[in-house]
């Protein structure tokens, strides 16, 4: 099998996300990359994953995607695939050999893994112990988001994952894309001292795109002379479980439009439920308000808008922060608590505003969204957080990389390749 040339100067990385069913881990993977090759235009970078929407975000000429067979959680420990009509077990032993191809033929500097320890299913236990047991440079890294779920969710989950595991044993360096005085993710998820020394709170992490048609976005729902509309804007993400959020701010606009003339511009995202989307588009008519499934540029629109109205998932929320705009958060209702927690933290340092997800009904939602709209447009600078997260993380894999592709061990020297055909699949 042909390799990589493991002697080239040029850094490479691969990238492993699982994320069959939503954007959020495909959309910070692919910044990071973005800024990568940004910093460094001769970086190489692969990303594994099983987004169906992967191509959706724009990349660098430098990144390419591989991608993996979609699977999604049904329940603890109980995958499906998504998209072939298949058994779990045959689809997952080929994702397995596909990503124990891919790093014997990519040979990278860096594998950097998004979220999962040990991969889907522990996937990707049998190539982690392959690269450590082969003294391969390539450095081990785990990306983890500020919050991932209630602390004892996590520590009980994971503990029969084998996730602490796995990352005691085979990871050099763990990314935590968020801030330490915010949310100590090592203290609440309980790693060991050993772990905590591998752990780099980076910030949060938003990619650094200006918003290049906010007049435009503007223009796509009140005409240029209208300077006394409000407009609204509310969007979700891949929108999977949007609607409730939605359906209530319809419900309360005839109430928020007694009180201020304003405009509601939903973004469904693409992954709501057809049903849904029909239905929000049924509730609209005769509001102020429209209905669309997917912008290519949210940034735009978030700038364009007096008041944004989001959940609380990690990606929109930081564009949020970025933009200095006023917010809502509406966290998710579960079965995850990470948004609900997100949305309070943030909140109680005035970063955001929050309306409980057990608490829409008309009168709240109507006042809390009138309150914000008094308030003015953009959030006080002095209260914003560091969303730079993105080039302190982008720099610590770069050196990484360096220190990995100028290692004494070249990688071709090793027995990687009879030791990767050699793991068994069902593993």
């Amino acid at each position: 099998m042909n390799s990589v040339n493991s002697q080239s100067s040029a850094p490479r990385m691969m990238m492993y996300s699982q994320d069959g069913l939503g954007l959020g881990h495909m959309r910070r993977t692919t910044s990071i990359a973005n800024q990568i090759v940004r910093t460094r235009s001769d970086a190489a970078i692969l990303t594994m994953a099983d987004s169906r929407l992967g191509q959706f975000f724009e990349t660098s000429a430098n990144h390419d995607y591989l991608k993996l067979p979609s699977i999604v959680k049904a329940g603890p420990g109980d995958w499906r695939a998504v998209s072939l009509p298949l058994p779990f077990e045959p689809v997952s032993a080929m994702r397995r050999e596909l990503i124990r191809s891919a790093v014997l033929s990519y040979q990278p500097h860096v594998l950097l893994v998004d979220h999962m320890p040990h991969g889907a299913m522990g996937e990707l236990i049998p190539t982690l112990a392959a690269l450590r047991a082969s003294g391969a440079p390539t450095r081990i890294v785990l990306g983890l988001r500020d919050i991932l779920d209630a602390p004892e969710v996590v520590r009980r989950r994971w503990q029969v994952e084998g996730a602490y595991e796995a990352i005691e044993r085979y990871y050099d360096s763990v990314l935590v894309y968020g801030k330490q005085d915010v949310f100590d993710l090592a203290e609440q998820y309980g790693f060991t001292q050993s772990v905590r020394e591998r752990i780099h709170y980076t910030g949060y992490v938003c990619t650094p795109q200006t918003a290049r048609y906010t007049a435009r976005a503007r223009a796509k729902y009140l005409s240029s002379s209208d300077t006394q509309t409000k407009l609204i804007v509310a969007m979700a993400g891949g929108g999977a479980d949007a609607y409730p959020m939605m359906r209530a701010l319809l419900d309360a606009l005839p109430t928020i439009s007694a009180r201020e003339k304003v405009f509601l511009a939903i973004v469904a995202g693409p992954f709501m439920p057809a049903e849904q989307r029909r239905d929000l588009e049924l509730r609209s008519r005769g509001l102020p308000a429209r209905v669309s499934m997917s912008v290519s540029d949210t940034i735009s629109y978030i700038e364009a808008a007096d008041l944004t109205v989001a959940m609380a998932g990690y990606n929109t929320t930081m564009e949020i922060l970025r933009s200095g705009k006023r917010a809502i958060l509406i966290p998710r209702r579960g079965p995850s608590a990470e948004q609900r927690m997100r949305a309070q933290l943030f909140a109680e340092r005035g970063w955001v505003e929050m309306i409980d997800p057990d608490d829409l009904d008309i009168a709240n939602v109507a006042a809390t969204v009138c309150a914000a709209l008094e308030r003015g447009p953009r959030m006080n600078a002095a209260s914003r957080p560091d969303v730079d997260g993105i080039s302190s993380s982008a720099d610590l894999l770069l050196d990484m990389m360096q220190a990995a592709s100028t290692s004494a061990m070249p990688l071709e020297t090793l027995e990687l390749g009879a030791q990767l055909r050699a793991l068994p699949l069902a593993a």
